[in-house]
Formats: C-alpha cells, structure tokens, sequence
C-alpha cells in the first residue's frame, strides 16, 4: 500500500463495462511531508474520496479484486481510505 493525494478525477465517454458506476481518481503518490514522489496514476475509489485528500492506495490487482468484491475484472489499484493525519514520529 501506498500514502498519496488525490489530485482529479477521470472522466472517459468510452470505457471498460466494468467501470461504469464507478469513480475513477488521479492519485499522485506522496511522501509523509506531502510531496510528491512518483508519477500520477489511476485508482479506483471505494471511499468516497475527493480532490485533495490524503489517502491509502493498494496498488496490486488482487487486493483491488478483493476490496471490490470482483474476480476478474481488470483493477490494478483502488483507493482504500483517507487519511486524516501522518504523525511522523
């Protein structure tokens, strides 16, 4: 799992059927200062989170699978809770 900050929302005309009824977010991943440290990428949001919070991603599909309640459809990361604080003692 990792820290990061959801920074959009995908918005597609065309998708995977999958995916319909699903919001789909723009997650940057973040160190526990907040900054940035890696590429943007697309998860999948199981929590009702929006632009600008912290939250914690898994990014492997069988965990995304498994938190969804899929076999196999194609998921690689999903958005599984938001963070209210990084206490970095």
């Amino acid at each position: 799992m990792i820290l990061g900050r959801v920074i959009g929302t995908s918005v597609a005309t065309v998708k995977h059927p999958v995916y319909e009824g699903t919001k789909v977010l723009v997650v940057v991943p973040i160190d526990p200062e907040g900054r940035a440290k890696g590429p943007p990428f697309l998860a999948v949001d199981s929590v009702q989170a929006g632009e600008g919070d912290a939250v914690l991603v898994a990014r492997e599909g069988n965990a995304a699978r498994q938190v969804l309640g899929t076999d196999d459809d194609p998921f690689h990361s999903v958005v599984l809770g938001i963070v209210d604080a990084i206490d970095g003692r």
